[in-house]
């Protein structure tokens, strides 16, 4: 009997997580345009949140393959 958990759950939680990110940065970047009066810092830190969420997606997919084999 396989005691590993299935690896198609833990890709099943990936767009989630990307979304989260990404809505948070954008989120943040329009509080700080509204504080500032200006639409730059939006566009940027949503950009990063974007960034980020793929740096995340990455290191997951990676640790994933390293404990499949």
């Amino acid at each position: 009997m396989n005691n590993k958990p299935n690896k198609w759950l833990s890709l099943i939680t990936i767009p989630f997580q990307m979304g989260f990110i990404i809505f948070i940065a954008n989120r943040l970047g329009c509080c700080i345009d509204e504080k500032y009066q200006t639409d730059v810092y939006g566009k940027i830190i949503t950009l990063l949140g974007v960034f980020i969420a793929m740096y995340q997606v990455i290191q997951q997919v990676n640790f994933i393959n390293r404990n499949d084999k």
